[in-house]
């Protein structure tokens, strides 16, 4: 580039010494030394400068290709946006779909679920409740027979005390102290057999009301069981084992 410039500066020098011609402005130059001065400058400048020349002579061509090149990318882009969301758009509906599907199918088995283990309680609840009239019958069955028993032995055994005592006491009846300590004997005897007899029948009654408070406690809990599966059958939640706590 130095050279470029020396050149420029004999080409000033020798332009300012020309010859000039009148009345113009316009003067004699050496031909021939002035084009070996421009040689040298052509051959001083860098080749970027002559393809920068040909990019500037190419400019506009340039620019409207760059223009119509970006102007088909955002087309593309766009028509690959416009597919892009159309194809997502579609995805997340055939996605939602089969959420929804698989939901219903999820609710409908959960309900059938809900209704078979109502009816299994419902069902298992009328088998305790059957079970416990059998077993209240059965019980009720035997405390009576047992107060029975207990009362007819209680009875026999007072009867048999107060023969006891009647012949104890005719057999003392002569002697007036004897007669008195059978007196005595009878009535404790007779009340023995009585207090007995109360004992035996108190006893009969507690058995009968712990077995009915038991029994009592089972329909309870089961008449709980049913409230709580069918509120959980309304309420759409899902239902537990209840008939699991029967078996505990």
């Amino acid at each position: 580039m130095y050279r470029v410039f020396e050149a420029l500066d004999e080409l000033v020098a020798i332009i300012e010494e020309a010859r000039g011609i009148p009345p113009t402005r316009n003067c004699i130059v050496p031909r021939g030394e002035v084009l070996e001065l421009l040689d040298d400058v052509r051959e001083a400048l860098p080749g970027e400068l002559d393809d920068a020349q040909d990019v500037l002579d190419h400019r506009d061509k340039i620019v409207v290709d760059a223009r119509n090149s970006a102007e088909s990318t955002v087309s593309g882009a766009n028509q690959q946006a416009h597919d892009t969301v159309t194809g997502a758009r579609d995805e997340a509906d055939r996605i939602l779909s089969d959420a929804k599907a698989h939901a219903d199918r999820m609710v409908a088995e959960a309900r059938a679920h809900a209704e078979h283990l109502v009816s299994s309680a419902e069902a298992e609840a009328e088998r305790v409740v059957t079970d416990g009239n059998k077993e209240y019958d059965m019980v009720t069955g035997r405390a009576r027979a047992e107060a029975d028993r207990m009362t007819a032995s209680g009875q026999a055994s007072y009867d048999r005390s107060v023969a006891d005592g009647k012949a104890e006491q005719e057999r003392l009846v002569s002697a007036t102290e004897v007669v008195r300590a059978a007196h005595v004997e009878s009535a404790r005897l007779i009340d023995t057999a009585q207090a007995d007899s109360d004992r035996l029948r108190t006893e009969c009654d507690d058995y009968v009301d712990g077995k009915l408070a038991d029994f009592e406690e089972t329909l309870h809990g089961t008449l709980r069981i049913i409230g709580r599966g069918r509120n959980q059958v309304r309420s759409g939640t899902s239902v537990q084992d209840y008939a699991a706590e029967f078996r505990r």
